[in-house]
This record gives structure tokens, sequence and C-alpha cells, in this order.
């Protein structure tokens, strides 16, 4: 061992044995050392002697201890700090990995979709330490390690334990000037910093902006000859658009790094949530213009007139082809049939339905059925004022009904063409035998709900549908996609139900090649078995043609983007889906799913909270906002949320592995062991991936480890948005991915 590393070694006494050196740089030295009492490679920091007896002990230690509290995936805790014989010095994790700075200076620019994704993590931890009232005060890409890839903001409190040191000695010592005080790295300094004046997490703010510029443009905003020189113009040069250097940079993102490096403190984003939430979004959705409202429409589930419970099935049938024909027309902005079909039987006026999904127009209808025949009332209505644009009765034969959709399809076109011409097409799939589209609708019916009783009917009327019409490919895919749901709700294991899945959209692709639903949920079904280069052929496929649906995209994003850790185009994938569908609550969830996924806690947890508002009872998002309180230390919250989801559903097995450690983090260990017996052993389908639950939010990550390796190897579905924020930062983690063929 070196002269220099034997010092240091006796200084530190036995707690901690330094193996080598790792770096060095003005304020300190940082080793690889042994942690004896826990058996664990640690990275020790020790300042230098003349900076720690110019900090004076109490002080730094009281400084750094504040950060001891700061528990979060994109933070590097704090293990353990001290004094002995006149040294400083901090403990963290050792990150068996790289600094962001290793990797620019390897790398230089980063593709876009990576730098938003690291500065969507460094925003989290930022955010949330000052939440907790720390402020980093020297965010830099020194200071940001990339853990198999997740960012990890490293020295909370360092900063500030200077700055609090020097202004003792300001107090003592008249002659030091307020700019004297200024703490930091000039690259990433901002204004009021620089100035030595008093700062708050807006700083970090103008920081991560300058980081973020590196990370797109290989260089900072602002160089020069001296550190001076940087200051200055830090604090008089205007912010350089990175699109000058890098034009493939979105527009919305070189507006985001210009505000948050503003002069002014106060013409910053107010948080680094807000910041994130920016990159990932031109402008925040606002009222259409009278003009985008002449082409936008929303199509009202149609009313039953009738007592038989079929008839409705025609009438949902009958609205949600007519959404899907007008969602092809160019031009025109059409509603979702989730977020349409949320007003079922409400009473609500027009007005309301039009601001909510923010569309001008508003088709409804009626549908009554006696015996071969079928009245259909139809009428558009301008939401704006009332007025009908277009009104008809269709008395017809019920074979009739898909030449009713066909022409009341062309005539809403043809009533909005008049407005703005939009390009009239329409495309009908298959017309199908009239029994078969019956047993289809109601299946679609027991979908939209499923539970294990639903899902058992489903199956029911797709093999009859399929009976009445072999030739019938929405039948098989939506029996395809049964399937699927049976593994993702697991009720059925992945391995049994996935090759009957693959089959029944192989058949549906036999009649109609190019169906983009079948070649999607092909994709999911390649995901599921980790086949990845084959999971995205399937979605080019399902994407090739223009328009893109809307439900393609979003799935794209959900089961494909996300599971291979591009979080920034997922996020980016889903929001787009969601735009003409606001009140999918299914589809929000697996929004917020993303968010969190990319670290963006705050945000995610506020989407949890919007969905709420529109479903109280909504069980996947009551379960992810247990979650993610789970994550950020809030038990006694987490376990109010996870107990009304297990309540929902009792047979999710990661519902019960989440609520059986939070019975045991809160101290209610009985209740938690009559829970894990229904884990069992976890030899049947899904119970590993319950345990592997439990034991990560107990914070035993090697047990949390073991079962997630038995939860890969009986494909449980969505493992990736399930586990890894639960143990992306564990040294097993890219063991894991690898289980999976994660991408590097």
């Amino acid at each position: 061992m070196p002269d220099s590393l034997l010092e240091q070694q006796a200084s530190l006494g036995a707690a901690y044995t330094i193996e080598r050196e790792l770096g060095r740089g003005g304020m300190a030295t940082v080793f690889l050392a042994r942690d004896a009492k826990h058996h664990r490679h640690v990275a020790l920091k020790v300042l230098d002697r003349q900076l720690a007896a110019s900090l004076g002990t109490e002080r730094f230690l009281a400084e750094i201890r504040v950060t001891a509290h700061l528990q979060h995936p994109n933070v590097l805790p704090l293990f353990d700090s001290g004094e002995t014989n006149g040294l400083l010095f901090y403990v963290m994790p050792f990150v068996d990995g790289e600094s962001l700075r290793a990797k620019l200076d390897r790398e230089g620019e980063l593709p876009v979709d990576e730098a938003l994704r690291i500065a969507s993590a460094i925003a989290s931890a930022l955010d949330y330490a000052h939440r907790h009232g720390v402020v980093h005060r020297d965010v830099k890409p020194e200071n940001v390690l990339l853990s198999d890839g997740v960012p990890m903001v490293a020295d909370f409190g360092i900063a500030k334990a200077i700055v609090n040191s020097r202004l003792d000695d300001a107090s003592t010592n008249p002659g030091l000037t307020r700019a004297g005080l200024a703490v930091g790295t000039p690259s990433y300094m901002s204004p009021e910093q620089a100035m030595g004046e008093a700062v708050d997490g807006r700083s970090d703010i103008y920081a991560l902006g300058c980081v973020l510029y590196e990370m797109l443009s290989g260089d900072v905003p602002f160089t020069g000859p001296s550190a001076q020189s940087v200051i200055a113009k830090h604090l008089a040069a205007a912010v350089p658009s990175i699109r000058v250097v890098r034009d493939s940079v979105p527009l919305n993102v070189d507006a985001a790094i210009v505000r948050a490096m503003a002069k002014k403190p106060a013409d910053r984003f107010t948080n680094p949530a807000r910041f994130a939430a920016a990159l990932f979004s031109a402008a925040p959705v606002e009222s259409m213009s009278d003009s985008s409202r002449l082409t936008s429409v929303a199509v009202l589930p149609f009313a039953n007139m009738s007592a038989d419970k079929e008839n409705e099935y025609f009438g949902d049938g009958l609205a949600e082809e007519i959404i899907n024909v007008l969602a092809r027309v160019p031009g025109l902005k059409v509603a979702g049939r989730t977020s349409s079909f949320f007003f079922r039987g409400g009473d609500v006026e027009f007005g309301e339905i039009g601001r909510r999904l923010n569309v001008g127009h508003i088709l409804e209808g009626s549908v009554r059925t006696a015996g071969n025949h079928i009245r259909v009332m139809a009428q558009l209505i301008n939401v704006t004022d009332g007025f009908h644009l277009w009104s008809e009765r269709y008395d017809r034969e019920k074979t009739d009904i898909f030449a009713i959709q066909d022409e009341i399809t062309e005539a809403i076109a043809g009533a909005l063409q008049i407005k703005l011409s939009p390009e009239v097409g329409t495309l009908r799939r298959h017309t199908p035998n009239l029994r078969a589209y019956a047993a289809y609708l109601e299946a679609r019916d027991h979908w939209v709900r499923p539970t294990p009783e639903s899902l058992v009917r489903v199956k029911e009327c797709l093999e009859h549908a399929i009976e009445l019409d072999p030739t019938f490919a929405l039948a098989y895919s939506l029996l395809g996609a049964h399937y699927t749901m049976l593994a993702n709700i697991g009720f059925s294991p992945a391995r049994e139900v996935i090759p009957l899945a693959r089959a029944a959209e192989q058949a549906a692709l036999r009649i109609e090649p190019s169906l983009p639903e079948a070649h999607a949920l092909l994709g999911v079904c390649a995901g599921t078995d980790f086949e990845w280069n084959e999971a995205e052929r399937e979605w080019r496929l399902a994407m090739a043609h223009e328009p893109v649906s809307r439900d393609v995209r979003f799935w794209y994003g959900n089961h494909y983007l996300l599971s291979i850790g591009r979080c920034a185009e997922a996020v980016e994938a889903m929001a787009r889906g969601l735009q003409e569908d606001p009140l999918n609550v299914l589809y929000r969830h697996h929004f917020a799913v993303g968010l969190r996924h990319a670290g963006r806690l705050e945000d995610a947890e506020a989407e949890l909270r919007r969905i709420l508002e529109i479903d109280e009872n909504f069980p996947l998002a009551v379960n992810t906002l247990g979650a993610i309180c789970a994550q950020q230390g809030r038990f006694e919250e987490a376990l109010t949320f996870t107990e009304k989801a297990y309540a929902l559903t009792p047979w999710r097995h990661p519902v019960i592995g989440q609520l059986a450690a939070l019975l045991v983090r809160t101290g209610a260990t009985h209740r938690a062991d009559a829970l894990l017996e229904k884990l069992g052993t976890g030899k049947t389908y899904g119970a590993p991936t319950g345990l592997a639950v439990f034991h990560a939010v107990c914070g035993d990550f090697d047990r949390a480890a073991d079962w997630a390796e038995h939860a890969i190897q009986e494909r449980y579905p969505r493992l990736v948005p399930i586990l890894a924020p639960l143990l992306r930062s564990s040294p097993r983690w890219p063991g894991l991915a690898n289980l999976m063929n994660l991408p590097g």
C-alpha cells in the first residue's frame, strides 16, 4: 500500500479498510474501502486536511448529516460520516459504474432520449431533496454517477457545509467579500451563486439546465480562458440555443433549457419537476381554438331503447365502429372510446362534455330493435350553441347495421367538410356474420371490465363468434388479447397462455395480414418471452401504415419502449396516445407507471391522484400510488392505499406482497404472516413476483432478487415496470436484466 494510503488507513482505524484510490479532486480524495461491520464495499471520501481544518468538525458533520434522511432511487445515500485524527470523511455506497463526466468525456453528445432520461432522473432527485429542505449547490456531471445506466446524484450537503463555514469566516473577517463566498463549479454556476448571494432550489435548476445542454451538445453553454470569464458570461450573456449546434433537439427542449437558465431565479421553473415535465411536452394541453373545434368530435354510446341487453351491444358497436373510421379521416380529431363512453347514462350537458373532451361536436343517438328490424336515430350537435348540424333516422333490417355505420360516418364527415373540407376516407374491414358480430360485441363489453367471471365470458363469446364466422379476424385477435390479459392479471401462467395468444394472433393475420392489432399483440407476446428483436419487428409492422391507431401507439410505449429502458420515448408515445382519450384511466395509470419508471416520482404521483379524482376505486392507480409512497419511505400512507388496492383486487400477487411488506414496516407482523401464506412457498404462478416485491419493500434486496429470478423463469408479464423501481439500484439488477435479455 502506498505511503499516502497507509497514512489515511492509520487515521481511519479498523472501521474501514482502504483498498485503493478511486479519484482525487480539489476538495477530497475518494477511496474504495471495505466496511468491516457490514462486509461491503463503500466509497469513502476524505476531505483535504486544509479544507477540513477551515470548515470545523461540528459544523461540517451537522450539515452533512442533514442529508442522511434522503432516500430516493436517484440520490446516492449517505452511509456514515465522522472525524478521526483531524480527518473529515463521509461514506457512500460504492457504485460499480461510471460518472456522467466519464461518459461525456468518452461519448461527447448523447442521444436525445438518453439525455432527457438522465436529466429527468436528476430532476426527480433534486425535486425530492428540495421538498426535504436540501439544496445541492454543486450539480455537475462529476456528481452524477451511473449505476447500470441509472443516474444517482451524489454529494448533497457538501457545498452547503463549505458555504456555512465561509459565512462564519466572513462574520469574523470583514475584509472577505460576498463574492468570496461563492462555492460551486463555474461552468454550472447560477448568477446568484456566482455573486455569493443566498440560493434556493432554483439555482440547482440552472445548473441542471447547463448539464442537459452539455449532454446534448458535447460542451457547456459558456466557456472562457478563466473561471472569471466563464462566470461573467453566466452573469450577462444570453443563453445560447441548443438547436444552433444540434437542430435535431426538439423545440420544447430548447425552450425548457433557456427557461431553466434564466438570469433571474423568478423567471425559471418553480421546481425541478416542472422542468422535467417541460422536456416531454411542448406545452400544457389547453382548450382548442375555435377553428380546431370545427374538426373535432366525440361519439357517445348509442342509447339502448329496448329492454334487450343485446341491443345495447349493437349500440356500443355502432358507436365504436364510427369512432374507428372517423379516426382515419385526416385532420379530424376524434375522442377515444373510453373517454366518450365515460358519459354513458349520465345527465351531463353537451357543453361540459365538449369541455372535458376538448371537442367541438358530439354525435349522439339511439338504437331500437324489434325482431329483425332496427331503428337508429343519430344527430350531430355543435357544443358551442347546441344547434344540430345534422340528424337522420334509419329504419332497416338488422343485417343492414354495417351499411348504417358507413352512412352515418359519411354524413358526419360531410357535415364537417362543409366547414374545413377534411379529406374523407372510409375503410371497411370484413363484414362478419351478424350473430358472430353480436357475440363479438358482447365479448367487448365484458372485456372492458376484467374480472375472473367476465374473462370467462369473454372467451366463451369469442369462441362462439369464431365458430359462427371462421373468417372474423378481429374475433381471433381479441381472443389473443384475452389470453395475454389472463397472464397479466395473474389468472393463468404465461407459459401456458402466451402460446395460445400467439396462435390466435397468427390466425387473425392469416385472414388479415396487415391487421395492426394482431401485430401489436404479437409484439406483446414476444416481449413477455423477452424476445426483444422479434418484438421490435412486430411493432414496426403494427405501425407500418398511417394513421397509426392511438391504441397501438400507446401499447408500443407501454409494452415495448418502457420495458427496454427507452423511458423518454415511452412517456412521449403514451402521452400522444392519451391526447384524444383523456378519461381513459387505464391508459393514464400506465402513463403514470412510465413517469415512475423514468424517475419522475412527483409527476407520477400527481397523475395517479388525478386518476382517483375520475375513479376513486380504480385499483391499479390505488396500488401504484401506494408503491410510490413506499418507495419514498411514507409507509403509513402507502399502507392505506395498498389496503384499499388489496380489497379491490385480492388475487393480484404483487399487491399481496406489497401489502405484507408494509404491514411488516408498520409493525403488524401477524397480519403480514397471514398474507404471506397466500404466496406460500412461491410455487404458484405469480407468487415469486409477489415475494420479490415483499422482500424489496422490506429492504432485503438479495432475497428480492432471488425471487425475481423465479419470476423471470415463469415469464410473469411486465416485470420491468414492477421490479425496476425497487431493484434497479441493487448490484443484482444487471444480472436480472441479463436474464430478461434487456439491451445494455
